[in-house]
């Protein structure tokens, strides 16, 4: 990278133009009177004689140099280190048969709604490049879908094969799928121990409380972001008969809002509501904006002085220019 320290100084080569423009049109002072002009011709045709017109020129591109040269060229190296100190985040996804129902909307299309959330939870994985992030599914119980990785394409991918049909026996483990992912929170080094649970049930099995979950999380230095998703009151749910067939039916569903509020509220969190997409999308983005991952920067700068490169070609041309005028290409008294 180059600068000028003092550019202000380049303003003095749009002079040198008109030196040029007021020489040219005055033209050089006669040194010698003839009184036939043939003499004169037959002069000017000799090597010697048509090469001294430029000599004049030296004087000029060493006041240009000189210009440069009081401008203060730099050449500068900038090096700018960037140290992130990420957050450890779990996200917890309820993968319970409810998650099937179809009151959820995609360009007006009708989807489940755990369509939706790995379309929102993948938007937020890639929102956080250097946190290190761990995906725990959860039904009747917990299960591991990926421990924490900064490897987000793989985690990615193993989000993408996280469905409904995974989960096993149905119901919902709050309280279990809380401390699963506490679990794997409490042993890193992160000054920053995120969970963030989505559920769009109430806790109907597992051995733990999500209360008694919670405050094991708070001993632990992890804060818990809750969300309840889905519409209140009745769902289109997707169900199979006897034979297999797919039927959509109205079932009534129902979120435990009290529960996730003091859950969260115990280890200084937040609690969402979410039911449409909209709703949804805001709510990681809120928490993406609340979690942010601290970013120490360095920046180094050196800069080297090259104003002996203009000025010592300056200073050759200028003597240079003078010798040629007093020695080869002299002019006559």
């Amino acid at each position: 990278m180059i600068r000028f320290l003092q550019p202000e100084w380049l303003w003095l080569l749009c002079l040198l133009p008109l030196v040029m423009l007021l020489r040219g049109r005055r033209g050089p002072i006669a040194a010698v009177e003839f009184s036939d002009i043939g003499v004169a011709r037959e002069v000017a045709r000799s090597t010697r004689t048509r090469a001294g017109w430029w000599v004049w020129l030296f004087p000029v591109l060493g006041a240009a140099l000189m210009i440069v040269g009081l401008a203060r060229p730099q050449r500068g190296q900038s090096r700018t280190e960037v140290t992130a100190n990420g957050i450890d985040i779990v996200l917890g996804l309820d993968v319970s048969g409810s998650m099937q129902a179809l009151d959820f909307l995609i360009d007006d299309q009708r989807v489940n709604r755990i369509q939706v959330v790995k379309s929102v939870v993948a938007k937020f994985i890639e929102e956080r490049p250097n946190d290190r992030i761990g995906l725990i599914a959860f039904a009747a119980a917990p299960y591991l879908v990926s421990p924490l990785t900064l490897d987000h394409d793989w985690l990615q991918q193993n989000l993408e094969r996280v469905s409904t049909a995974l989960a096993g026996d149905d119901g919902t483990a709050i309280g279990s799928a809380i401390a699963a992912s506490v679990n794997r929170l409490r042993t890193t080094n992160a000054k920053s121990k995120v969970l963030i649970l989505l559920t769009d049930g109430m806790n109907n099995t597992g051995k733990i409380s999500p209360i008694a979950a919670a405050e094991a999380a708070k001993a632990m230095g992890v804060k818990i972001y809750t969300i309840g998703v889905g519409v209140r009151g009745m769902a289109p749910i997707v169900v199979k008969d006897n034979a297999g067939n797919s039927h959509i039916i109205m079932d009534k569903v129902d979120v435990d809002e009290k529960t996730l509020q003091a859950v969260a509220n115990e280890t200084g969190g937040n609690f969402y509501r979410a039911t449409d997409t909209d709703s949804l999308q805001k709510i990681y983005e809120q928490i993406n904006r609340l979690e942010k991952t601290a970013q120490t920067v360095q920046k180094f700068e050196h800069y080297d002085e090259l104003y002996s490169w203009a000025l010592i070609p300056a200073a050759i041309l200028l003597g240079f220019g003078l010798l040629l005028q007093h020695t080869r290409f002299r002019r006559l008294p």
